[in-house]
């Protein structure tokens, strides 16, 4: 049997020779299971995966090899459940426990190291390859022509070998005989599997669209006249062997670091003050309350706005070594528990917001494999510079929802306000009215009241009766109603 390594490189360089057995390893020799993310069966449930893991074969192995059903420890129920969502077993209830039993499409798996359905569709695949080979173009003209009389995009379905054979073909035939514009590019993505997908570009278009270059910030190998704050943070460090840690002490610079990494440390803060200075930022140390104990750290101030800085260097777990002192007391208390791993500096700076701040995912960087501290300090810059603009952002929305309703409720007090005066002047009126009616026709009582005064004394009745504002169905306003409803 071959290593993992090998079955994936011979499955690069052929993955059907390899699933065929033809790639100069039996089919008993390879393992069951291949690690392809792509061999997945689409159906109306979802996704179902071809592939069958270590453990998965294993397990379907020891079903096949057993006479009856096999009883499925508590532990590998979830292997036989992908089992069984693959159709490669069954599952039943037996005496108050799980057995399972090869399936049909087990046998076939076992047999020929493929799902039947996965089978079925490289044949699917298969049959109208000699029809699309035909419709792919002749020469790397033709599919340059395609691109330029289309949209600039084509793509080509999951076709079979021919298929796919021939647009690469043309493509390589345009790439080398200098079919492509001057100053354009075509691009071929997805070539081993999945859809492929060929684009014509414009460079210059391309290059435009592209975000500009990040500032770098140059970290002296020397440094003449250091930061104040850096000054300081270096008369605090001392000529002590052990690891560097400044955390604790206000006015400086946090840093937590092994000490050959500390003048590295020293500088790269150094060239990120400067350089946040030079772009007319500020620097101010904070101290904060944590969980009762006092955290120092070095922030930038963009537009009144401080963004916190620790610089650290991050650690490795690495067995733990018991000292004698760790053993004598274990042989005393045998119940007690020694550490199972230290933590040990690995020789990368990171630089970003505290634990356990408001920013603490915010912004962070950090030496990389293909990157180093150093080179990062322009994009956290930037990255400062999108946080305070995303703050204020919000601040100024903000603040326009609360003009906004601070404009809606005077809008709906005034109009309260005119509500009630309307409302007291109707009462007023619709007093006055009345009692003037009364009056007038308690002094005519006696003696008959002409015609046209006693007109006049009805009409001024009823618009007594319109005015008065208890004439109609009582209700409050809405706020009112509201938290009527709510205290009841």
């Amino acid at each position: 049997m071959l290593p993992d390594t090998d079955y994936r490189r011979l499955w690069a360089r052929s993955p059907r020779a390899l699933l065929r057995g033809t790639a100069g390893v039996s089919i008993a020799a390879r393992p069951l299971y291949v690690d392809r993310p792509d061999c997945t069966l689409s159906s109306g449930a979802g996704v179902v995966k071809y592939a069958v893991s270590a453990p998965q074969a294993d397990l379907l192995r020891e079903i096949a090899a057993a006479s009856d059903a096999v009883r499925i420890a508590p532990g590998r129920v979830h292997t036989a459940w992908a089992l069984e969502q693959r159709g490669l077993i069954k599952r039943t209830w037996r005496s108050g426990s799980r057995v399972a039993v090869v399936a049909t499409d087990g046998h076939f798996y076992l047999k020929h190291d493929k799902h039947p359905h996965q089978v079925q569709t490289e044949k699917e695949r298969l049959q109208g390859d000699e029809t699309q080979a035909a419709r792919a173009p002749a020469d790397g003209a033709e599919l340059v022509s395609r691109l330029q009389t289309g949209s600039g995009k084509i793509t080509v379905p999951d076709r079979a070998p021919k298929t796919r054979g021939r647009w690469r073909a043309a493509y390589y035939d345009a790439l080398h005989h200098g079919h492509v514009p001057t100053g354009h590019k075509v691009r071929w993505s997805c070539r081993q599997l999945g859809d492929c997908v060929f684009t014509l570009v414009d460079e210059k278009v391309e290059k435009a669209a592209q975000p500009p270059p990040v500032p770098a910030a140059d970290v002296p190998e020397v440094v003449k006249r250091p930061h104040p704050l850096v000054r300081a943070t270096h008369k605090a460090l001392g000529r002590g062997q052990g690891a560097v840690d400044t955390r604790s002490t206000a006015e400086i610079t946090p840093l937590y670091v092994s000490r050959p990494l500390a003048d590295r440390a020293l500088r790269t803060m150094h060239a990120l003050l400067t350089q946040a200075e030079g772009r007319g930022y500020t620097m101010e140390t904070q101290t904060d309350l944590q969980r009762g104990e006092a955290v120092h750290t070095v922030a930038i101030v963009i537009r009144g706005r401080a963004l916190p800085l620790v610089l650290t260097e991050r650690t490795a777990k690495v067995p733990h070594e018991p000292t004698p002192q760790e053993l004598r007391q274990q042989e005393r208390n045998p119940w007690t528990r020694l550490l199972k791993h230290d933590e040990e500096f690995n020789g990368r700076l990171a630089l970003g917001a505290p634990v356990e701040s408001w920013c603490q995912h915010s912004y962070s960087y950090s030496d990389g494999a293909r990157w180093t501290l150093e080179s990062r300090l322009g994009h956290l810059l930037q990255d400062f510079e999108h946080l305070a603009a995303e703050a204020e952002r919000r601040e100024r929305e903000q603040e326009l929802r609360e003009a906004e309703q601070r404009r809606r409720w005077y809008t709906a007090v005034a109009r309260a306000r005119e509500q009630q005066f309307e409302q007291h002047r109707a009462t007023v009126l619709t007093g006055q009215l009345r009692a003037f009616c009364q009056a007038a026709r308690a002094r005519a009582s006696d003696a008959p009241v002409a015609a046209d005064k006693a007109d006049w004394l009805e009409w001024a009745e009823a618009c007594a009766e319109q005015l008065d504002p208890l004439q109609g169905p009582l209700c409050a306003p809405a706020k009112s109603a509201g938290r009527a409803g709510g205290a009841a």
